[in-house]
């Protein structure tokens, strides 16, 4: 008994330690984006339908004393494998830098190629783990029930997501992670194959249906119906968690404490959910899915709402709509015979959920659509369950869901419509959702919540630099106050924008743009005639160049190659909605910059953010790098807010005159006077949490 119990709990507990492991990793080869996190999830939910395809195919079409011989051996070549992985890479799952992508180019592939390579056969394994050790407990232990075996599947899957980023994640380097988690995987196998050696002399008799409390549905032979509804319900949780991680990562970071928030609280409906039919109670659960309801409906109008309640409120709907989906999946659960099936079937709905959201939803919506119909669909199959129900004693809590419904779909359904006349132009593709608002005679391109660049729509004002890059920001000071401009500076920008930063260009300037979005530059290039800010500095005879793909990894191309390219100033404006991703504020990006920055030339980084205070981060960085920093902070009245945002901007340089001269008196802050205990962020740490501002963020969209 105890060694199905530790098996089933460390498989679990490996699962959902890998996946924000090696998202971590390869975070920064695809940008940062949030998307990245997507694409992993929806990989090792297909594995895990993988997993229990197998399951249910071993457990229904072998003879249980063959079973161990296909079992043992998969077990053996799973280990096998990560032992040889061990001595070709740094961790026997952490890929070698020489696997980094040297494109943009179709990137869910290429983070499914890698994860296959890396974990793929192992991650098998482990998912196919829980469902066949309770089809052995169920025939081998007849009379009780195998369900609360699943609940303790996901008890050691929220431990192994949690531990993740509150012990792993701080005290170990990816490298070691993924020694440890190999060594805990060689464990497991060890662990299994015991268990599976005891099988290969039983031949045991079909189940017998376990003594379980009356529910709902407990069927013997599946319907049509149950099987559509097992499906349906579970892939609206999959999308859910799926966009309110977006939802989250977007306009905070893309870091695994907020992969793993909205993670978590899919997996503890699953726990409690699997507990036992008690600790679902469904007008409870609706009252509190109709609440965060209207509070997220609603919470747009509201200015200046505190981030953790935002946080929590998207936590607590989305725990209301998976407690509300899993409730109603194990009411409809069916009998022992049909385990392996029914968990097959789960897996299916949430595979279905993850490709809709990674690939679906962005070929069909040019918007995050996906999340307003799966709140839609949620409470038309709440109806729809309680009207299969409806008898004289239920009609009048059956009538209160159905007026409930009806209103929050109407609901729901309206604020989509609004929300989608508020942009003239929007297109979606991995990176995100670009919309282009017109707005007091200007357009805006906005990504997520945040405003990435403006220009005038009159012509007469369109060379005029606006948005967070007017005269008075700490680019435009460090720009025309170099010692080189008007002597034909040479300019690198991480991040593209609509180009406005092009409007300083004069002749002889040259200006090299890194970025990873396709969208992006087409729209900058003048694409649909929004903006012209490139098409108009080149004809000032300003040199223009564009590099597209992610720029640290273009910088680092440039570097093994063995060039240098000097910039008098390099501009680091790379956002993903609200803030820089991670990988481009580490000691090593931070060193990087430094190798093609001129000796006296000056690094700009973009640090306005709603969330987050990176004056910390910037000063300790600079510390560890022997590095003179100033901030300049561009507030703007609240009536001149229109068209010139307030800014934050970094500067950093080698020569501090370079930061002292007379036209920045009295604008630079030196930071003298500061300190901080931050530790420097790296490619193997960070910790966003310690920068949140407060309890409140300001308005900059």
């Amino acid at each position: 008994m105890k060694s199905y119990t530790s098996s089933i709990f460390l498989s679990a507990f490996l699962i959902f330690q890998v996946q924000p492991m090696i998202a971590h990793y390869i975070l920064p080869w695809f940008g940062g984006t949030n998307s990245v996190w997507s694409a992993v999830v929806l990989f090792f939910q297909l594995m895990l339908v993988g997993g229990y395809l197998y399951a249910d195919w071993l457990s229904k079409a072998i003879a249980p004393e063959r079973q161990w011989r296909i079992h043992g051996a998969l077990l053996g070549i799973a280990a096998g494998l990560i032992l040889v992985l061990g001595f070709v890479w740094p961790a026997p799952v952490i890929p070698s830098a020489s696997w980094k992508p040297s494109t943009a180019e179709q990137p869910v592939l290429y983070i499914f190629f890698l994860l296959t390579i890396s974990v793929g056969l192992p991650y098998f394994i482990l998912a196919s783990n829980s469902p066949l050790i309770q089809s052995w407990f169920a025939h081998t232990q007849t009379g009780r029930s195998p369900y609360w075996l699943y609940a303790l599947s996901n008890a050691g899957s929220l431990f192994g997501l949690l531990s993740y980023p509150v012990l792993i994640e701080p005290s170990l380097r990816l490298g070691e992670q993924g020694w440890l988690w190999s060594g805990l995987y060689l464990l497991f196998a060890a662990l299994t194959f015991a268990i599976v050696w005891q099988l290969r002399r039983l031949s045991y008799p079909q189940a017998v249906q376990p003594k379980e409390g009356v529910h709902i549905a407990a069927p013997t032979e599946i319907t049509l119906i149950h099987r559509l509804l097992w499906l349906t319900l579970s892939a609206i949780t999959s999308v859910m968690m799926l966009v309110v991680t977006t939802r989250l990562t977007q306009d905070i970071a893309p870091v695994p404490m907020l992969w793993i928030l909205p993670l978590t609280i899919y997996l503890l409906s699953f726990i409690i959910a699997f507990a036992g039919e008690q600790y679902y109670h469904r007008q409870a659960f609706l009252a509190l899915l109709t609440l965060t309801s209207i509070g997220l409906l609603f919470i747009p109008l509201i200015p200046n709402v505190p981030i953790i309640l935002q946080i929590v409120l998207n936590l607590l709907f989305l725990f209301a709509t998976c407690m509300t989906a899993h409730g109603e999946v194990y009411r409809l659960r069916p009998s022992a015979q049909h385990l392996t099936h029914f968990y097959l079937l789960i897996s299916i709905g949430g595979a279905v959920g993850g490709i809709i959201v990674n690939f679906i939803a962005p070929l069909v919506f040019n918007d995050y659509w996906e999340f307003y119909i799966g709140w839609i669909i949620t409470y038309l199959l709440l109806l729809f369950l309680g009207a299969k129900q409806l008898n004289v004693r239920q009609r009048q809590p059956i009538i209160l869901l159905g007026a409930t419904a009806t209103v929050m779909s109407i609901l729901i359904g309206y604020v989509m419509i609004i929300n989608s006349q508020t942009a003239i132009w929007s297109e979606r593709n991995f990176y995100g959702v670009l919309r282009v608002i017109e707005r007091d005679n200007v357009h805006l391109l906005v990504h997520g919540t945040t405003i990435h660049g403006a220009q005038y729509i009159a012509a007469d004002k369109r060379d005029n630099p606006i948005g967070y890059y007017g005269p008075d920001s700490g680019i435009a000071l460090a720009l025309q106050n170099h010692p080189r401009y008007g002597q034909g500076i040479k300019v690198g920008l991480v991040g593209l924008g609509v180009g406005v930063l092009a409007a300083y260009g004069q002749k002889h300037d040259i200006y090299r743009f890194y970025e990873i979005n396709p969208l992006v530059i087409d729209l900058a290039n003048g694409a649909h005639g929004f903006f012209s800010f490139l098409p108009d500095s080149q004809a000032r005879a300003v040199t223009i160049e564009i590099i597209p793909g992610d720029a640290r990894l273009s910088l680092e191309d440039e570097r093994n190659r063995g060039e240098t390219q000097g910039y008098d100033i390099l501009v680091v404006d790379a956002f993903s909605s609200d803030t820089i991703p991670v990988h481009l504020l580490t000691q090593e990006a931070l060193e990087l910059y430094l190798h093609h920055l001129a000796p006296d030339g000056i690094l700009v980084i973009h640090i306005t953010n709603r969330h987050l205070d990176l004056t910390p981060l910037i000063w300790t960085s600079a510390r560890q790098l022997g590095l003179y920093a100033g901030i300049i902070r561009n507030n703007i009245p609240q009536d001149e807010q229109t068209v010139i945002f307030p800014s934050v901007w970094a500067l950093l340089a080698r020569q501090p005159t370079l930061l002292s001269q007379p036209a920045l008196a009295g604008k630079v802050d030196t930071l003298e006077q500061f300190s901080s205990n931050l530790r420097p962020w790296t490619d193997d740490y960070s910790n966003i949490f310690q920068l949140l501002r407060g309890w409140r963020f300001g308005s900059d969209s």
